[in-house]
């Protein structure tokens, strides 16, 4: 490993954990897709398995052995070491996860080529929540999805705090960026899919019930935080559906809600 220890923060190779947030480094000239942070050995090593290249790692030294087989690709990558109160001086935060590292943005995909050989897709229309996305992804990993959509809108799946919650899954699952709702919908039919919008309606279908005769290819679009699925979403859609709750409560948080659905409309199921 080409080992850098920090002598100075106004290190030039020190500005992407020092001096750039997470919507900077999105917009980073070189390369052109930009950059994200991945934060721990374990979701660096998911992000080096993925095929994404690192820029540069920074870490104390006592995690070295930890990302060593990780960079054996990767000889010329500076790994910039520091001890703990240096480390945190330069960041602004403690990294008690052991390490950062600034890797390059790949390019996403096309909807079509994602959706070829996907039997189950998600799509995220305008969650604006960073930890919600980042749980998502870690249901769809978790329970057999093969793909994401998210909106234009949507919060970025490789901001730090998504690819963390996500533990690294968002690495690992495919995903890029939709069109307009007429756009994606003529898309989804050509490839095959029936839409499914999760939302409370008065003629929405249980979730249950849905899942009983849930169709080989299908696409389930979860919405916003706030006020749900858009309008548009609810007109692409084929079935609205729901999921049916006791007690007064009349849904659920949308992470927690992806994980029902996913789970009740599993590929396998």
């Amino acid at each position: 490993m080409r080992i850098v220890p920090i002598s100075s923060l106004d290190d030039e190779g020190l500005a992407d954990y020092s001096r750039l947030t997470d919507v900077a480094l999105r917009r980073v000239a070189e390369p052109a897709g930009g950059l994200y942070i991945a934060e721990s050995t374990k979701v660096i090593g998911r992000a080096i398995a993925a095929g994404h290249r690192p820029r540069s790692v920074l870490l104390q030294e006592r995690w070295l052995d930890d990302v060593s087989p990780f960079l054996a690709s990767y000889p010329d990558v500076p790994v910039y070491v520091g001890d703990e109160p240096t480390l945190e001086s330069l960041t602004g935060y403690h990294l008690h996860r052991g390490a950062l590292a600034a890797m390059h943005r790949p390019a996403l995909p096309a909807m079509r080529e994602l959706l070829r050989d996907a039997r189950r897709v998600v799509i995220l229309e305008d969650i604006v929540d960073h930890t919600n996305v980042g749980a998502i992804f870690r249901s769809v990993a978790g329970l057999g999805a093969d793909a994401v959509l998210v909106s234009e809108r949507c919060a970025d799946p490789l901001y730090r705090r998504s690819v963390r919650v996500s533990m690294g899954t968002v690495l690992q699952i495919p995903w890029t960026r939709m069109p307009a709702w007429h756009e994606a919908r003529a898309t989804l039919t050509e490839e095959g899919f029936r839409l499914a919008a999760l939302a409370l309606d008065d003629g929405a279908i249980a979730l249950d019930e849905f899942a009983a005769s849930a169709p080989r290819k299908l696409a389930i679009a979860l919405g916003t935080e706030g006020d749900g699925l858009s309008r548009r979403a609810l007109e692409a859609a084929d079935d609205i559906v729901m999921i049916p709750m006791l007690h007064g409560v009349d849904s659920l948080n949308v992470a927690s809600a992806s994980a029902v659905a996913l789970w009740a409309l599993r590929a396998g199921n």
